[in-house]
């Protein structure tokens, strides 16, 4: 028997930002082919113009296909991504610290960043910036920043960006967005993100059709997903690849263990990212959100927060997905777009999407991200949950930010209804216990961000109120000198003696440092 990694079965539900758990794909092995100038705010942000728009009705019903097909081990890719430091430029963090050490310094001004739609850090103390199809970054060496060329990867290809992060030294990884896919007019009956790659035709897993192969569908593919992009030796910005090469632990029909790979092209289309359980199902699309592992013993990963759920990517490898989810009276599973990411101080990854939050210690080894089952790897703190003080589990409570401070409690930041502690009463609990933060401070009912910082802070980037602090003695502040009201994104390195804390806002980017 095939080893099962599904949350479970049922009836999936799909809509605009409706996804579920397995609603796509086996847990049986697959067989590898050979390869042969206007700032958009971040996603969920609201702006008035751009951007996504929440939507939330209930657009019919998919039969989940997580049941076992196929039992070919396929082959082992090669060694683990995680060992290919495959890029120059920067140096490792906990090297001398190359950054101003003032309080606050606007960045914008001072390295000529301007306002940019993305920003973050790698682990060489890189800062990387995303302006629409512009990749740059100011490189800790020199200082200075440097664009690339021209559009390159999946921009090139006319895809709309959405967010950038920090790898590896010298390494970023850019998201990008594509639509989710709906019933198609040709072949009705398919599982919208089942895409045929074999000739003549193939038959999903839990039906009896055998669909025929189309290249329409296989174009498909090419949308949305992560590219790679690193400082060349020169010391400029490159392509490095775009992320199709999945990694997962299995074991064959015997119980032999293996790493199942997949293919990466076919027809000369590349996957992009996919299910890691079954290639066949292209569910993870639009990249809604990333956070960077900048220190511990996961330092280098990048996890993507997308219209499905979590992926976790590793050098030029990744393993796809993972999400909080929950079933109406039908047995029909949801899960909303993943907005908010974090990494706990220990390391936990905080994932809130628009309806449900989770918690996970995750494995070192990539291949076990999606493992739900085994004993032992990726403990789950709180599987799925909501909090009932805020809304009913069928609302929207639009998490945008999730983070942990240093005395670790737990802070939830929605889109509409403010900011949430959260206290954990049992990890298998459908419900946690909420309790409402700043509520006679009126910018604090719209947050776009959380960060968490070594002194115990919790920042809050609002959305129309600047910059807010919860101190450690649990009091909020106003933050000054940050320009800007709408903050897009808040990101934190504390892998250093003086913590770095970048704040961007619709005016640019400002990094406050001492946190």
């Amino acid at each position: 028997m095939v080893n099962r990694r599904l949350l479970g079965l049922g009836v999936c539900v799909g809509a605009m930002v409706l996804s579920a758990w397995g609603c796509g794909g086996s847990d049986g092995p697959t067989t590898p082919i050979d390869d042969t100038d206007n700032v958009d705010p971040r996603p969920g942000v609201d702006a008035g113009t751009g951007g996504d728009t929440d939507a939330g009705t209930d657009a019919g019903t998919d039969i989940d296909a997580g049941t076992d097909a196929g039992t070919d081990a396929g082959t082992d890719a090669g060694t683990d991504a995680g060992t290919d430091a495959g890029t120059d430029g920067g140096t490792d963090a906990g090297t001398v610290d190359p950054w101003p050490a003032d309080p606050v310094t606007n960045y914008s001004d001072r390295y000529g960043i301007g306002r940019v739609k993305s920003v973050s850090v790698d682990l060489g103390k890189n800062i990387w910036v995303l302006d629409g199809d512009r990749i740059g970054v100011v490189r800790a060496d020199t200082q200075k920043l440097v664009w690339v060329g021209g559009p390159v990867g999946q921009a090139a290809e006319g895809q709309p960006s959405s967010v950038i992060c920090g790898g590896e030294a010298g390494r970023a990884y850019v998201g990008y967005y594509a639509d989710d896919l709906g019933v198609d007019p040709e072949w009705p009956d398919i599982h919208t993100n089942f895409i045929v790659t074999a000739k003549p035709c193939e038959i999903p897993v839990n039906e009896t059709t055998c669909f025929p192969f189309s290249p329409r569908r296989l174009q498909f593919y090419k949308q949305g997903d992560v590219d790679a992009v690193k400082l060349d030796a020169s010391g400029q910005v490159v392509l490095e690849g775009h992320i199709n090469q999945s990694r997962r632990a299995n074991k064959d029909a015997n119980g032999n263990p293996f790493i199942q790979t997949g293919p990466t092209v076919v027809d000369g289309v590349s996957l992009g990212i996919r299910n890691s359980n079954d290639h066949h199902f292209d569910e993870d699309r639009a990249m809604y959100s990333c956070t960077s592992v900048l220190r511990g013993p996961n330092k280098g990963d990048v996890f993507f927060g997308s219209n499905h759920g979590v992926t976790r990517i590793r050098g030029l490898t990744y393993n796809a997905h993972r999400h909080p989810v929950w079933f109406d009276a039908r047995g029909s599973q949801y899960a909303g777009y993943t907005y908010g990411l974090g990494i706990s101080p220990d390391g936990d990854v905080l994932i809130a999407n628009e309806w449900n939050f989770g918690i996970v210690t995750p494995d070192t080894k990539l291949e076990n991200w999606d493992d739900t089952t085994t004993a032992g790897i990726n403990q789950q703190k709180v599987k799925s949950s909501y909090l009932p003080e805020v809304n009913s589990q069928e609302t929207f409570d639009s998490w945008r930010g999730f983070q942990q401070t240093t005395d670790k409690k737990y802070y939830l930041g929605s889109k509409d209804l403010g900011l949430w502690e959260m206290t954990i009463l049992s990890a298998t609990n459908p419900f946690q216990k909420g309790t409402r933060v700043g509520a006679d401070v009126p910018a604090l009912g719209g947050i776009n961000a959380l960060a968490s910082t070594n002194d115990g802070s919790l920042f809050i980037g609002t959305n129309t109120g600047g910059l807010y602090r919860l101190t450690p003695s649990k009091t909020v502040e106003k933050v000054a000198d940050v320009r800007g009201n709408k903050v897009l994104q808040l990101v934190y390195d504390g892998s250093g003696t003086s913590g770095m804390l970048l704040v961007l806002t619709s005016e640019g980017l400002t990094v406050l440092r001492g946190h």
